[in-house]
């Protein structure tokens, strides 16, 4: 079947309200808190049992190895598929972990309490919303269109929080989310239902430790403090890396605008003794002071000059600095990726926005990584977008909502998406 009447579809949507604010309740009030990696099986099963009746071959894969997995905190993946015809494969996928809940909450985090037209509740943007609205836009999609070509598949992912390593890329390196398995991927993140967003910046994680020599508090000549070497790393930091950093600007529509730059946050400092004893601490001087930086860069950037730019620095350091000894280690990095913007999904996505919204899509980019980082470089697929409901601004903040109206908005751009992408360029919309 390849007419399908725009009308009929969204109103299928429209109709579909109390549903898709009933499921959104449900994937909220599953507390999947990462760390530690908390009732990921109940959430999978949740949406495994949602598509199932709807003719849905529904896989669960446990990510055994990966970083965090046990017994106790298994880190499980849900891949479901609906196969009527040959053709090609649309995967829509959601990671289903949050963050830690933190301070000043007015709202129950994981009540997900509908107030006027939000729901609140930690993962209500980031990206349970986005989850439960690309579930809405299967199931009308296939209640009008029962016998399309193709494929359609809904995953719900462990571990984006944290590296995805429990979640894509593991299904990735299986073949699960790569090619040729799958042709298009559309991920539900919040980056607002008018955006299509074409990819990231990228990252580099790394540890510094500055060395000393332990020596009683009260006779600190004796030793020499690692905690004030890194004081003198920081103090070149803010004197040549950070303005270095500043200058550095992207052809990439990176939003929002302070994103444009590269940049490095000081992500934690720990020196000398352990933090977790609550006694009075003892007279040392800190033979060690460990930092971690989070390092985000530009498609115009190569990894190699970003590592190099901060190892230069401790080395000057090293050659200038009395006893000043150091050691870094590497942690985590992601190289930028950004979809063709003429790409199929990309060309997909953005008719479907107009067709919904009356007004062209923006292209975007991610200011942090997500999941499309693993579809690319391990399952070598390209053709992947981040599209959903949802204000990026939101996610991880207190009091994290997501509207109702921007769900069936996103809901119905995805439907109409999908079908474009099932049918190819002779797909036609009433």
């Amino acid at each position: 079947m390849t007419n399908l009447n725009i009308d009929a579809l969204t109103r299928r949507i429209d109709q579909k309200r109390d549903a898709l604010i009933d499921l959104t309740q449900s994937l909220i009030r599953i507390p999947t808190l990462n760390p530690p990696g908390e009732f990921y099986e109940d959430c999978a099963r949740l949406i495994g049992d949602r598509l199932k009746p709807n003719n849905f071959e529904v896989s669960y894969f446990r990510a055994e190895g990966t970083p965090g997995d046990s017994d106790r905190y298994p880190r499980m993946n849900v891949v479901a598929r609906h196969a009527a015809n040959p053709g090609p494969c649309v995967h829509f996928n959601s990671h289903i972990d949050v963050v830690a809940v933190g301070k000043g909450w007015q709202q129950e985090p994981f009540a997900a309490d509908l107030i006027g037209d939000r729901i609140y509740g930690r993962g209500a943007c980031d990206m349970k919303g986005g989850l439960a609205a690309s579930i809405i836009a299967v199931e009308a999609y296939l209640e009008l269109c029962p016998d399309h070509p193709g494929a359609i598949e809904i995953s719900g992912t462990a571990d984006e929080e944290t590296g995805g390593y429990g979640g894509v890329a593991y299904l990735a390196a299986k073949g699960i989310m790569a090619k040729p398995r799958i042709d298009h991927v559309i991920i539900p993140e919040p980056l607002d239902k008018d955006r299509v967003c074409l990819g990231h910046r990228g990252v580099w994680w790394a540890e510094i430790e500055t060395k000393g020599h332990m020596a009683h508090g009260s006779m600190p000549f004796d030793g020499d403090c690692a905690v004030r070497h890194m004081h003198a790393v920081i103090d070149k930091f803010e004197r040549e890396l950070f303005p270095h950093l500043a200058s550095k600007r992207t052809n990439m529509p990176v939003v929002p605008d302070g994103a444009k730059q590269s940049t490095l946050n000081i992500n934690s400092i720990h020196g000398g003794e352990s933090e977790e004893f609550d006694g009075l601490p003892a007279p040392l001087v800190a033979d060690s002071c460990r930092m971690v930086i989070d390092r985000r860069f530009l498609i115009e950037e190569q990894l190699a000059t970003v590592k190099s730019e901060v190892i230069t620095l401790l080395d000057g350091l090293k050659a200038d600095r009395h006893q000043f000894d150091y050691a870094i280690r590497d942690i985590f990095e992601v190289i930028p990726t950004m979809t063709d913007v003429h790409a199929p999904v990309v060309t997909a996505v953005s008719q479907a926005i107009e067709d919904v919204l009356k007004k062209p899509a923006t292209m975007v980019v991610s200011p942090g990584t997500y999941d499309q980082k693993h579809i690319d470089r391990i399952g070598k697929l390209s053709n992947c977008i981040a599209y959903g409901p949802g204000i990026l601004t939101l996610a991880h903040q207190p009091d994290e909502y997501i509207e109702v109206q921007d769900m069936l908005d996103s809901a119905k751009v995805m439907a109409i998406a999908l079908h474009n992408l099932l049918h190819g360029p002779d797909a036609c919309l009433d």
